[in-house]
């Protein structure tokens, strides 16, 4: 059976158009972290606590799924050559969201402030590997 076309290969940087992925979504949900760590410190009411804690873990979860999109998704194999040290920190970022960083932690906003730093590192990867 003969096919009446032709198949092409193509590649391209990530699997969508450009504009789609960005670190500053992670940076979002890591600055709310933040916020929950400074309100939590002013608030001693136990309620109050405990919705702040389960907010606090669902934004550290999704600073993780953010980081691991951009980590599986959108950065290939040339950027991890022109940028090793991203696999590193992109791990760190990872478990500064994690159940030993600001997800499964007290309100430590030095954690936050952490992770916000890490953050940091990758948008200014991220940023490079966009003028390429």
């Amino acid at each position: 059976m003969r096919f009446p076309f032709r198949l092409t290969t193509v590649s391209a940087h990530c699997d969508l158009p450009c504009g789609v992925y960005d670190p500053a979504q992670a940076r979002i949900e890591a600055e709310s972290i933040k916020a929950i760590c400074k309100k939590v410190a002013e608030n001693s009411d136990p309620d109050f606590r405990v919705r702040a804690t389960i907010i606090k873990e669902q934004r550290s979860q999704l600073v993780k799924e953010h980081l691991w999109v951009l980590w599986t998704d959108y950065f290939k194999p040339p950027h991890f050559e022109k940028f090793p040290e991203l696999h590193t920190l992109v791990n760190e970022a990872t478990k500064l969201a994690g159940a030993a960083g600001t997800k499964g932690s007290a309100f430590d906003e030095a954690t936050a402030d952490e992770l916000l730093a890490k953050i940091d590192e990758i948008a200014r990867i991220f940023a490079e590997t966009k003028k390429a």
